[in-house]
């Protein structure tokens, strides 16, 4: 989508998708052979610091280490390692329906993953520059790094860049949701968009419907059909904190102090782990933080076919209070400035999104929450509600698959995969086989 000037492509929402390789069911997909390919950077993230510096992650786990230095390269390779050479296995537990799936290696991988993300990289790390670079990771949850199960975001983000990378598509994230339509229509499938449904009374007789949508907007939909108790459940459904959205046309790439930037896909910005945590601790409890956390994305580095020869574009995002209705353009760009002197001077164009219009633009995004509710550990395993069949709702034949069912947040489609098995299995008495 065009968001600045003709000719450059900006992904509205997501542009890295490292889950697409991981995902149980997308990995089944034949989307290569309808114009889907991805490409890598040269390293999937980096974390840059005051001092001009940058920590950053490799693809090899042993050539990440080795840059952390003396320090800390042991204790990184034996906290990654092992999860990151079993990564298709991990991802089976992670993503898949509740239940237990390699027990041994989930254990394991529990020990760590529970714990705050905090306090883990003061535990395992005593350089702040390794705890920085992990802090930057955990802080993709939205969630306070002091929270339980933080950890475990930042460890499945790390475990995914070893094993398959951060890679973007090629000519823009659009290119993922044309190959998938692609492929649904080789198979007898039909799409019908630019049609608002504003109630489930609206849809033509069928055996099963399938709700994309969060919880606040199938009460909306759905109407005097959900019975009193679901509803009330539904109603306790939390949101998360919002972002801040910015997309620039650049006249040159970013100029960036740290070399190491300027090879990775995937920015953090916000130089200790203090720091980020004061960011994101401000946005859970409702407050616009001075240094905010930014996450970056600088595609047109390695993708230049989405923008004109030689310039570039570049998003960034930072967390805000829910539905918050401050403008975060100069606090962003400061921090860009900070790590890169001379960044403003790049700027050809921009176009900021607050909390207000990303949820125009999509009513799932709740007061501009872009996960589907809030992703901290209760609400993980009670998503929408406590249920051991979380997609099916007590309207006949009707499922929920956004991501404010298991798994959560993500590009990897198992959302709507496990609901789709709920579907064929309570609506058309069929079984399905699993694909992890």
């Amino acid at each position: 989508m065009s968001l600045t000037r003709p000719g450059f492509v900006h992904d509205v929402c997501s542009t890295v998708h490292a889950l697409v390789a991981l995902s149980p069911f997308l990995k089944t997909l034949p989307l290569e052979q309808h114009g889907l390919a991805f490409v890598h950077p040269s390293a999937p993230f980096a974390h840059p610091l005051d001092d001009g510096t940058a920590a950053i992650v490799e693809r090899s786990v042993d050539a990440t280490a080795a840059s952390l230095g003396a320090a800390d390269a042991q204790a990184y390779r034996r906290l990654v390692a092992t999860f990151a050479g079993r990564a298709d296995e991990l991802m089976e537990a992670l993503l898949g329906p509740p239940g237990v799936r390699h027990p041994l290696l989930m254990a394991r991988f529990g020990v760590a993953a529970i714990r705050s993300a905090a306090a883990l990289a003061r535990a395992r790390f005593r350089d702040e520059r390794t705890r920085a670079l992990f802090a930057g990771v955990a802080a993709h949850s939205t969630v306070p790094l002091e929270y339980a199960a933080t950890a475990g975001y930042a460890l499945g983000l790390i475990v995914a860049a070893h094993a398959v990378g951060w890679p973007v598509a090629r000519g823009g994230s659009q290119r993922v949701a044309d190959a998938l339509a692609s492929y649904l229509r080789s198979l007898g499938g039909e799409i019908e968009t630019g049609v608002r449904v504003d109630s489930l009374a609206q849809l033509p007789p069928s055996r099963a419907v399938l709700c994309d949508v969060t919880p606040r907007q199938f009460l909306r939909i759905a109407g005097d059909r959900v019975p009193a108790g679901y509803k009330r459940r539904l109603e306790r459904y939390r949101y998360g904190p919002g972002v801040f959205k910015m997309d620039w046309a650049l006249d040159s790439p970013v100029p960036w102090r740290a070399a190491e930037c300027r090879r990775a896909g995937t920015i953090h910005l916000g130089s200790t782990l203090a720091e980020i945590a004061a960011s994101e601790r401000d946005a859970w409890e409702g407050r616009v933080s001075e240094k905010p956390y930014v996450l970056l994305v600088q595609p047109t580095v390695f993708d230049p076919s989405r923008a004109p020869g030689g310039r570039h574009t570049l998003w960034a995002y930072c967390h805000v209070p829910h539905a918050s209705t401050a403008d975060m353009t100069a606090h962003i760009e400061r921090q860009i400035e900070r790590y890169a002197p001379g960044f403003r001077d790049c700027i050809a164009a921009r176009h900021a999104m607050g909390t207000a219009e990303m949820e125009r633009r999509n009513a799932n995004l709740v007061g501009g929450d872009i996960a589907g509710g809030a992703a901290d550990l209760a609400q993980l395993f009670a998503r929408p509600v406590a249920s051991l069949h979380p997609y099916a709702t007590p309207v006949s034949n009707v499922y929920l698959c956004s991501s404010s069912t298991p798994p959560g947040v993500g590009v990897h489609g198992m959302c709507g995969y496990y609901a789709a098995r709920a579907a064929l299995k309570r609506s058309f008495h069929q079984k399905s086989a699993d694909p992890a």
